[in-house]
């Protein structure tokens, strides 16, 4: 029974991994690139949107759910490498990345004024490196899913 419980455990890691993983890719693949035919107080507009409306029950849930289970698995698998690793690439490069980079990229932006003369310099001011950010994110939480799924 025991060994059922882990099991579902890196399962639900996976599967949030992979979830973060998408989401994030989407935004490096597809979302920023949008924005960048937009102008640059559309691009501001839209994304500041997004950041507000991404914080909802299901996202909070899938994101820090699996930080919560990747800290599980780390504090009662350590004998396992893979296992280890893997909730270190999703706790450092998903969530800490997160907190340290995004998130005070998005507070920022969230205060440039829809009127601002400079708003192209501060779009890419903002734009580059938040996708820098985003692709470290992306990678983090394939390699925490890919980790989780051959772990034993």
């Amino acid at each position: 029974m025991k060994d059922d419980v882990w099991t579902a455990l890196l399962i639900l890691s996976a599967i949030g991994s992979g979830l973060n993983a998408g989401l994030f890719f989407i935004f490096s693949n597809t979302i920023m690139r949008s924005f960048d035919r937009l102008p640059a107080a559309g691009a501001v507009a839209a994304m500041n949107s997004i950041n507000r409306v991404i914080l909802n029950p299901l996202f909070f849930l899938v994101f820090f759910g699996t930080a919560l289970l990747c800290l599980v698995l780390l504090v009662y698998q350590l004998d396992s490498p893979l296992i280890v690793a893997g909730a270190l690439f999703y706790l450092i490069g998903s969530i800490g990345v997160t907190m340290v980079c995004n998130v005070p990229l998005n507070d920022r932006l969230a205060k440039v004024s829809p009127s601002a003369d400079d708003m192209e310099m501060q779009w890419r001011a903002y734009r580059s490196p938040w996708t820098r950010w985003n692709h470290v994110r992306t990678l983090a939480c394939l390699l925490a899913a890919a980790a989780f799924v051959i772990a034993d």
